[in-house]
């Protein structure tokens, strides 16, 4: 056994065990976090929030003190319950904990759907310790097995969040708040949450998720370990100018477009040691990893990238986890935000971004991936991509937005300026999802009752009772028939409601396209979105490599492919536009007003960001708001996308069709006369409300169950969130003119 850790008043206050079992890991010491979550999780009595840095010691944080404090309880039921995103987590977390459970006699299951039966049927059975699930088998208890659900959950001492930052904002987060309520419902006192994140950008906003009553009472532990060393480049790229229409060059073949280039830099960077790339896109992913493969192919040594999303099977991103973990053969992961989230890779070198980031947060959590290893610095490289442009070309384009983004970016990285959650568009369709399943959780209940166990607390309290008395009507209509009422007021069931709850999609509160599985040699490959046009002899990215399909089965939604090596690219979904904070708009402008040369960008990236500070200069950006360009105008607004779009509906109840992106909306076929005359009839209309903006909103239904809501309810709901937004349109309209 080697030498104990340095002697801590933590330290002593964990079980005998617990502190073997530190000494036999050769640990020199708690680290800071670890010693402050210890003493304030035993010592305490609220909710403690633990904010550290990726490898920070989170996990261990906070299960060393808790799994101390259940040694002993007798109490019929599980101790704690560990809520993670993600099935890989709930897995990563399973195999961190479960040595030290096993010495502890404290029995560890993780829940899930491709978790085993065999140790989920023995907690039910006889229910202890700790359960590590994701929310929606939670669901999927309450549904199906609710008087398991109340036995499993109704002696809980202990929630720990993992990865809190997720559930901030979004249905799932919601949903989660949700869950934890009904579940204090089932306890005697509530069990004391324990949430874990290293990306909060508002931390006081994290702690009233926490605890809506009184946030005031989450203690909250921020780590003060020094940062570690980060080295980051910035690399520009212009695609080549467009060939001759009787010289058309296939982009698959031409080894001087951007994504060709990147590919070729990434191959020669990243070859030999273990990498995460992560790309915005399921399509960036499979491209990229496409092109790397290509690459090792021409050049006759093994293929060491790889393709990993959420459509991939479950084996083969398993397989991919696994071999990064082993760290013996050099890997490099392609993903979407599948490996975003906090799964030990083992020894990560370096994380790539393809494209420009739109989130802080995100960009922090994936750079969090590398330098894991004591004395390892992050390593960071984001490859951003410019059309080639011409002079004369849009102003827009010319304003080089994905090369200003990264650098924008990257000065918020290093200050450390993340975006505080969002205000969720899905809160309608949460209240109608819970809804129906607390009436099947309790085979009925009163409309009252309903009320309090859903939106009782938590972000779902915003949803008022006239909404939820307005909610039931519509739910219970002759042409909705979600529910009914039986003759003694419970709330039941109805045709359609019975319907949707018996459905295995129902235990997401997040849409679930149905998909095609992709087949191979009797191998299942991964599902692909069946919103893609597909026949026989369609080619497919997937995995990293093209396939072509040799026969379609339309009932069972299967596909067998087999591998094809083409010349020419499968067309794939268009581009999709993710919100931007409005202080990520305002550092954007700053760079283009600067004059410095960020040492992090490459020469061909300071040539774009140059380009772009010119045309910002030649265009006068710092006072021209409205600007002319053909027989479009644009409208310069610099702010995030919640108050542009609250500005664009503004113009179009004004008669006007607008089309908003990052700088401010463009007005088509539309003069620069004719734009400042409907600006200034906004900036006149000091009374404009969101409830009155709200009727001319397009595309009201955004979130799962949105098309069984009343347009009454998701328009009022639109008018809450936006009605700081609403607030500025006047003042917003008047900086213009």
């Amino acid at each position: 056994m080697s030498s104990p850790p340095s002697p801590s008043k933590a330290f002593d206050r964990l079980h005998p065990e617990v502190q073997r079992w530190i000494w036999e890991k050769k640990w020199q010491a708690l680290r800071d976090i670890q010693d402050r979550a210890i003493l304030a999780i035993l010592d305490g009595k609220g909710d403690v929030l633990i904010s550290a840095s990726t490898a920070a010691g989170k996990t261990e944080a906070a299960f060393l003190p808790i799994l101390t404090a259940i040694k002993n309880q007798d109490a019929a039921g599980l101790s704690v319950l560990c809520v993670s995103p993600l099935k890989a987590l709930i897995n990563d977390q399973f195999q961190r904990l479960d040595l030290l459970c096993e010495r502890l006699e404290i029995p560890v299951v993780r829940w899930h759907g491709d978790a085993p039966q065999g140790a989920k049927k023995r907690t039910i059975k006889e229910p202890r310790g700790v359960a590590i699930i994701t929310p929606e088998s939670i669901e999927a208890l309450f549904v199906r097995k609710p008087a398991a659900a109340r036995k499993l959950f109704g002696s809980l001492r202990f929630v720990v969040i993992d990865e809190l930052h997720a559930f901030l904002q979004g249905p799932r987060g919601l949903h989660l708040s949700s869950l934890l309520t009904r579940i204090n419902e089932l306890n005697q006192s509530r069990p004391r949450r324990i949430g874990l994140s290293a990306t909060i950008g508002d931390l006081s906003a994290a702690a009233r998720w926490m605890n809506w009553r009184r946030p005031e009472d989450v203690f909250v532990l921020e780590s003060s370990a020094e940062k570690r060393e980060l080295q980051l480049q910035i690399r520009g790229y212009e695609e080549p100018p467009p060939a001759s229409s009787a010289e058309q060059l296939d982009l698959d073949h031409d080894k001087h477009s951007a994504i060709a280039r990147i590919a070729a830099h990434m191959f020669e960077r990243f070859r030999g040691e273990n990498n995460l790339v992560f790309g915005g896109r399921r399509i960036d992913v499979e491209v990229l990893a496409d092109r790397l493969r290509q690459l090792s192919d021409d050049a006759a040594v093994p293929n060491e990238f790889f393709a990993h999303h959420g459509s991939i099977s479950k084996g083969l991103r398993e397989d991919l986890e696994a071999r990064l973990r082993k760290g013996d053969l050099p890997t490099t992961a392609v993903a979407t935000s599948t490996l975003e989230l906090g799964i030990d890779l083992g020894s990560v070198r370096s994380v790539a971004q393809y494209g420009a980031p739109r989130s802080i947060s995100s960009l922090k959590q994936r750079l969090g991936r590398s330098g894991r290893r004591e004395g390892s610095p992050s390593i960071l490289r984001i490859y951003a991509s410019e059309r080639f442009i011409r002079k004369g070309d849009d102003p827009i384009d010319q304003l080089r937005l994905e090369i200003v983004r990264a650098v924008a970016a990257v000065r918020l990285l290093i200050r450390d300026q993340l975006e505080p959650p969002a205000v969720d568009s899905s809160t309608a369709t949460v209240v109608l999802h819970q809804t129906l399943s607390v009436i099947t959780e309790r085979g009925g209940e009163r409309a009252d009752k309903l009320y309090r166990a859903i939106c009782g607390a938590g972000p779902l309290s915003s949803f008022s009772t006239q909404e939820y008395a307005r909610l039931l009507r519509h739910m219970a209509h002759p042409d909705v028939r979600l529910i009914e009422q039986a003759p003694d007021g419970a709330v039941m069931l109805g045709e359609l409601g019975e319907k949707i709850v018996d459905g295995r999609s129902f235990y997401a509160v997040f849409p679930t396209d149905q998909e095609w599985r992709l087949i191979y040699k009797g191998e299942v490959l991964g599902t692909l979105p069946l919103s893609n046009i597909i026949s026989v002899g369609s080619l497919i990215l997937f995995a990293g490599r093209r396939w072509r399909v040799v026969s379609v089965d339309d009932r069972g939604n299967v596909l067998d492919v087999t591998p094809h090596k083409s010349a020419r690219l499968p067309k794939f979904e268009s581009a999709f536009s993710e919100s931007i904070s409005d202080e990520f708009v305002a550092e954007m402008r700053t760079v283009l007003r600067g004059v410095d040369e960020p040492p992090y960008l490459d020469k061909e990236g300071m040539r774009l960001l140059a380009e772009a500070r010119a045309a910002y200069r030649e265009f006068e950006l710092d006072s021209v708001r409205i600007l002319g360009v053909g027989r479009d105008t644009h409208l310069f607004l610099w702010r995030g996308t919640a108050r542009t779009n609250a500005f664009a509906v503004a113009l179009q109840a004004a008669g006007l069709e607008c089309e908003p992106h990052d700088l401010g909306v463009t007005l088509p076929e539309t003069a620069g006369d004719e734009a400042r005359a409907i600006v200034q009839q906004v900036s006149r209309a000091d009374g404009l409300t969101a409830q009155e903006l709200s009727g001319f909103v397009e595309n009201i239904r955004s979130a799962k169950y949105d098309d069984l809501i009343s347009d009454e309810i998701l328009r009022n709901e639109w008018r809450k969130r936006n009605e700081p937004s609403c607030c500025d349109i006047s003042k917003t309209a008047k900086m213009l003119i």
